[in-house]
């Protein structure tokens, strides 16, 4: 079996827990969280350099990633299980009372492979700058990199994080804009609509790339792309273009599942668009 092969059988177990979690408790975000799972499953098991048996929360030596857009924790969950952060039985736990698998990622429970709570929109791209800024200081050679939301980047806060990282030259970063174009009240273009977005991080100074984030092979061409671009005095962002509820076909083109859970009889029809690839938790 090829590379791209193998990632999407991952990606496409990725995808069943995603549904099995949110359909535990009946909550949960399942459709960005589809969308996501090819690009986190390329990210982690072919470009990070990361160690879940030495996990620390400084990660020094360590490559870095932020989940900004924190309500899509299934995928991220899914995929630090997958990688052995934690056993991937405790997905079975997503959301329960108690649980370190909470609906948006935490670090009171000091789970393996979250370095930050998140979820609160528009923060993660400073926390990835500031940890990007702490790599150079200790002259850290490794990465950091951030995936955010297109709704998400309507926040202020995003826009002068990203002055800021130009300002500073933080040119370890790579930050991923998950361009679904939906958000939780509908589609981008009818809540703020984001214009030209490729422009905008151009006009602030930023390296920008564009992937289709559910081609396996375009994530396996764009990302060291991105690397390569690494170290000129520029942070790099990837506009990357999903589509959310990816995979299952009733969860495609529409803004409705952003944070809906399948009832049963939608799982098990979700389910059996989805082949079983490494067993099921």
């Amino acid at each position: 079996m090829n590379e791209i092969s193998e990632l999407q059988r991952t990606a496409t177990q990725v995808r069943r827990d995603i549904l099995r979690m949110v359909h535990l408790n009946a909550s949960g975000h399942p459709g960005g969280s589809l969308g996501c799972a090819d690009f986190l499953t390329a990210l982690y098991f072919k470009f990070m350099k990361h160690d879940a048996g030495t996990f620390t929360m400084d990660g020094k030596g360590r490559d870095l990633f932020f989940l900004s857009n924190g309500h899509i924790s299934p995928v991220f969950y899914s995929v630090l299980a997958r990688c052995g952060y934690f056993p991937v039985s405790e997905l079975g736990t997503f959301r329960s009372l108690g649980s370190r698998l909470q609906g948006h990622p935490t670090t009171e429970k000091m789970l393996p492979g979250v370095r930050v709570s998140s979820g609160s929109l528009g923060q993660g791209l400073s926390v990835a700058v500031g940890a990007a800024l702490s790599k150079k200081l200790n002259n850290d050679t490794q990465l950091v990199y951030i995936l955010t939301g297109d709704g998400e980047i309507q926040e202020g806060q995003i826009w002068e994080a990203a002055l800021f990282a130009v300002a500073h030259k933080v040119d370890n970063l790579i930050a991923t804009v998950d361009y679904n174009g939906k958000q939780i009240d509908g589609p981008t273009d009818e809540v703020i609509p984001l214009g030209d977005i490729k422009a905008k991080w151009e006009s602030f100074g930023w390296t920008v790339l564009e992937m289709d984030g559910n081609d396996m092979a375009n994530i396996l061409e764009t990302i060291p792309k991105a690397q390569s671009e690494t170290g000129k005095g520029k942070p790099v962002v990837i506009i990357m273009k999903t589509e959310m509820g990816m995979g299952v076909d009733f969860m495609m083109g529409t803004h409705k599942w952003h944070g809906v859970a399948p009832n049963d009889e939608q799982l098990e029809i979700a389910l059996a668009h989805l082949e079983e690839t490494l067993g099921d938790y």
